[in-house]
């Protein structure tokens, strides 16, 4: 490019910027503004860095067109410049209206870019144009994440995998890989891309096969009602590869969402489980009663009861003695899933533990009840029984709550609730 600059007229630049455009795949108008500031660059080099140049090619004729800014200041100051300063007087000669502070350009003479200086506008032309690919390659693929992408492998290295995406290069990390699957170069596979960021060298477009998203839009593609919007993913856990948990929900009544996910014949549902290499797929219904939620998302055990505890983000679930390796799952792996579907920590235990739990806890809290409170077994076993297991929760409670315990009235509950309060404060 440094030869052709040096002898090449006015069209001939706008050919050579849209040849370099048609090339490297970017706008026109992005090889100009590289050309604009390859040759302000270089009338920099030729009348001096200190000059604040604009550089101007014409969009039509191709003419190139040099400026100087200079500042507006009074003549008599101390720091004048003639090269970055022009007073009032002859400003106003450039422009009537300018007025001390402001800023008036004046055109340079055409620069000859001989050798040296065509070396200049070339490299600065180079640096542009690379830019600008790499902001192309960005903008390209920013607004693409969350997106399924075919992408073929073109190296396999010990800890990722470097991909091909619409002719760009991609990375997939071990983590992002499904256990036990192995590609080989050339092989093509379906990703989820899951991160672009803009890197000095370019756009970094991160894949993954792991992703929950990824689940979610491989259904998109087999489940019309999805797509469409009329059935809704509220939530989705997964262990890649091994088993998957997806709760789904629709406003609408005419739609068997559970059908639509599984297809004729489960066509849908192994579609998508072929594709992430025989990945186990539980389909459950959403509901907005945490408790049905839990017991949908522990499938295939049939649960006892479920207690919820908000405050502390806990669920217990009593199952039967036979109901509890299926509950938890081989390694956890049930009972892990589920608490992700739910965002809830689940603790799973047998009617025979709870039960023991259950009167260890009475048999403490009626203990503490006859020793902090002073009160008869009778009472403190009814206290127990009713769900008060610590002093905290008697003086947290209602004297009417207490009084509503048969066998007590309002007496007795205000007497309690004094005893209780007494004693915290002995012993906070």
């Amino acid at each position: 490019m440094a030869s052709n600059l040096t002898i090449m007229g006015n069209k001939e630049i706008l050919l050579v910027a849209e040849n370099i455009a048609h090339e490297k795949g970017i706008a026109v108008q992005e090889v100009i503004e590289a050309m604009e500031e390859g040759i302000k660059l270089a009338a920099r080099k030729k009348y001096g860095s200190h000059l604040d140049i604009e550089c101007k090619i014409d969009r039509k004729s191709g003419q190139i067109k040099l400026y100087n800014k200079l500042q507006v200041v009074a003549n008599n100051t101390e720091d004048f410049d003639v090269r970055t300063h022009i007073d009032l007087k002859h400003a106003k000669k450039e422009n009537s209206e300018a007025e001390i502070g402001d800023v008036v350009i004046q055109e340079l003479p055409p620069i000859d870019l001989n050798r040296v200086v065509a070396q200049v506008a070339r490299n600065e032309i180079i640096r542009k144009v690379k830019e600008a690919e790499k902001n192309k390659e960005f903008n390209m693929f920013k607004d693409r994440i969350g997106d399924i992408v075919s992408a073929s492998v073109k190296k396999v290295g010990l800890k990722n995998i470097v991909m091909e995406v619409d002719g760009y290069e991609a990375v997939i990390h071990e983590s992002g890989l499904i256990p036990r699957e192995s590609f080989r170069v050339g092989d093509r596979m379906r990703c989820y891309i899951e991160d672009v960021r803009k890197e000095s060298f370019g756009a970094q477009i991160f894949l993954s096969r792991t992703h929950p998203q990824f689940l979610i839009k491989l259904f998109e593609q087999e489940v019309p009602e999805l797509y469409e919007g009329n059935i809704e993913v509220k939530a989705v856990a997964r262990d890649p590869g091994s088993r998957a948990k997806i709760a789904i929900y629709s406003r609408r009544d005419d739609i068997d969402i559970i059908g639509s996910f599984i297809g004729i014949r489960g066509s849908r549902v192994q579609s998508v489980s072929s594709e992430l290499r025989g990945e186990k797929i539980d389909i459950i219904k959403w509901s907005a009663n945490i408790a049905e939620m839990v017991i949908s998302s522990l499938t295939p055990a049939k649960i006892s009861k479920v207690v919820v505890d908000e405050e502390n983000n806990l669920i217990e679930v009593v199952v039967p003695e036979d109901q509890l390796s299926l509950a938890i799952g081989r390694g956890g792996q049930n009972v892990k899933l589920a608490s992700k579907l739910v965002n809830h920590k689940i603790d799973v235990m047998t009617e025979e533990q709870e039960s023991a739990r259950r009167s260890a806890e009475f048999n403490q809290a009626s203990k503490l009840f006859i020793e902090a409170l002073d009160v008869e077994d009778m009472i403190a076993n009814l206290l127990a029984s009713e769900g008060f297991l610590n002093i905290e929760s008697i003086v947290q409670a209602e004297s009417s709550e207490i009084a509503s315990i048969e066998g007590f009235d309002e007496e007795i509950a205000k007497e309690i609730k004094r005893r209780a309060e007494e004693y915290l404060q002995k012993n906070s």
